[in-house]
């Protein structure tokens, strides 16, 4: 299991900017590793949450029926046994998509207080503010006001999300920015990598912004400054933005 140093490391760093980083140093490729843009952070002044991801498949919007929550609570008790941050990861399964409310400020404590620092999932949440006062960070499509029987399907089990599969104990890392998994084998060289990947960010945007030579020139040093000053393979570089 990753050490909660390793964790708390990772949070000093946005999202983004691992992001970047896992592109040099992961064979993992990029699709499989970021979320898609429907899953939003709706508690931004939280800042970056990492923990191991905890899956559940939920129905809060099927009619009829009333709530089962058993697995729910059996879930809990494993977040609680944990000695690291977790982060619970919903996929939401009932009959009418629009409707499905995830949580709300009262849920959110209780996940808090047995170890688990947000939500993310595909539906919708509420209690946005009681949800920041907690703090418990919040990542979801959007806002709703009600839900229906809440209902418990499966945990532990992998979930589809904003078109990444999330498997429990998964790496997670969000922010206002999005969302990534971490590749377990790459997650202490990313504690490492990522300050020379920041420095380079840096210096290289000092050269974008110079108004007195050409585009192929900042091309040509923006390289040479990664491949030689922070020793970053560019060839292993999969996509071209910083």
């Amino acid at each position: 299991m990753i050490s909660l140093d390793t964790l708390e490391s990772l949070r000093d760093f946005d999202t983004a900017l691992l992001a970047n980083t896992l592109e040099y140093i992961s064979t993992v490729p990029a699709h499989d590793f970021y979320m898609g843009g429907s899953i939003h952070s709706w508690t931004p002044e939280i800042g970056p949450i990492v923990g191991l991801a905890q899956t559940c498949k939920i129905d809060t919007s099927s009619p009829g029926g009333g709530n089962e929550m058993d697995l729910y609570f059996e879930q809990l008790d494993r977040i609680h046994a944990l000695p690291v941050p977790t982060i619970w990861v919903v996929e939401t399964v009932g009959s009418r998509p629009e409707h499905e409310c995830v949580t709300g400020d009262g849920m959110a404590k209780t996940l808090f207080a047995a170890g688990c620092l947000g939500v993310i999932t595909n539906g919708y949440c509420r209690d946005l503010i009681g949800c920041q006062s907690v703090p418990f960070a919040v990542h979801c499509r959007g806002t709703i006001a009600h839900h229906g029987a809440i209902r418990v399907k499966q945990t532990a089990t992998p979930v589809e999300i904003g078109g990444l599969t999330v498997a429990s104990m998964d790496i997670i890392h969000a922010d206002r920015e999005g969302i990534i998994k971490i590749p377990p084998e790459s997650a202490q060289t990313l504690v490492d990598r990522a300050p020379q990947m920041r420095a380079f960010e840096h210096d290289a945007h000092v050269i974008m912004r110079r108004t007195d030579i050409s585009p192929t020139e900042k091309r040509t040093r923006v390289d040479e400054l990664l491949r030689v000053r922070y020793g970053f393979d560019a060839g292993s570089h999969r996509c071209q933005q910083s």
